[in-house]
């Protein structure tokens, strides 16, 4: 037999790499971390329906296994085997098992399912999600609160998450957090969860939504009491107003100049009206832009203003004749709303 030629060991060792760095890490999307009630009581449920699934695979391979080696043909051996024919307890026996062994699985996971249906206890913290193309929209009816594509929880409270669309179908999906929800204009669909760690939580869009559906990802930011109450508390008030004469006062007079911005945008104190784009109020409060792609830096916020489209293909932000001294006005006063 010819030794593999180069080619062919090189690809071995690639595929061999590949698959070995598969289980490295870190992994901040992975269902088997969960970091809620939800997640965990999924993860509880897998965990079931795997150790059956390993047991029967273990069970049928030893069979399968002893059959091999039990009845092998050996030498001077005439004939073959004997055969075995209508043995009722055999029968029996391969009928039951299984339909036990459904069994053991359908309880666990319709209990589950009751368990996970979307109904929030008493005390939850409501929130009304809106998938966008591509972007989020939060709203905290209890509070008066609109932000975008960072949500807030705190930990260990529950939370009650009524999910629609604006435009096309979304997924809204923390992996972490809890199961995919499916967001469709005209319907609300729901998800209740229980936080049981702080920490910052990546998700995305799980529903191909057009152009830019990679780039709709999402933060969840889980912390504790009393850093969720300060957040309501700063979201609550309006925009905070430049100082005569900074070139954060120069962005806020071209932000309101320039009727596109505020025909689309936010910003509470200033002009309150749009509903397009996310509110700005607080914008520079927030780690990310442009539906989590980019990160909350001068820099990356300059680039956004200059071509919105080039970053995020398909976005309903155009281009805008800016210089980049406008851009830099712009960016300084967005920056400054906290």
């Amino acid at each position: 037999m010819p030794f593999p030629s180069s080619a062919v060991r090189i690809s071995l060792v690639l595929l061999v790499v590949a698959a070995v760095s598969g289980c490295a890490g870190p992994f901040p999307q992975s269902t088997f971390d969960p970091a809620s009630s939800f997640s965990g009581e999924l993860d509880s449920l897998f965990g079931t329906i795997l150790g059956w699934a390993v047991a029967v695979f273990v069970f049928v391979e030893t069979l399968l296994i002893y059959t091999l080696i039990r009845y092998r043909a050996r030498p001077g051996q005439e004939g073959e085997p004997k055969h075995v024919h209508g043995h009722t307890v055999l029968e029996i026996g391969w009928t039951l098992a299984p339909a036990a062994i459904l069994v053991f699985i359908a309880v666990p996971t319709i209990r589950t399912i009751f368990r996970v249906d979307g109904t929030p206890p008493a005390g939850a913290v409501e929130v009304e999600i809106i998938g966008h193309q591509w972007w989020w929209e939060y709203k905290y009816p209890q509070y008066g609160v609109v932000t975008a594509n960072e949500l807030h929880l705190p930990v260990g409270r529950p939370a009650a998450l009524a999910m629609t669309s604006a435009d096309v179908i979304h997924s809204f999906w923390v992996p972490r957090l809890g199961g995919k929800r499916d967001m469709l204009q005209g319907r609300t669909n729901r998800l209740a969860l229980t936080p049981d760690s702080v920490g910052v939580f990546m998700g995305q869009c799980a529903e191909f939504c057009g152009l830019s559906h990679a780039n709709m990802r999402l933060l969840v930011v889980v912390e504790d009491s009393a850093s969720f109450e300060a957040w309501i508390t700063q979201q609550t008030a309006s925009a905070v107003q430049p100082d005569s004469g900074s070139i954060e006062a120069t962005g806020q007079a071209l932000w309101a100049g320039k009727g596109i911005c505020f025909s689309c945008h936010t910003i509470q104190g200033v002009r309150a009206f749009a509903q397009v784009g996310p509110d700005l109020t607080h914008i520079g409060s927030r780690m990310t832009l442009a539906g989590a792609v980019l990160s909350n830096t001068s820099e990356e916020l300059a680039r956004w203003l200059r071509d919105p489209p080039a970053t995020k293909p398909g976005s309903l932000m155009p281009k805008v004749s800016l210089t980049e001294d406008e851009i830099s006005a712009l960016v300084a006063y967005l920056l400054s709303l906290r």
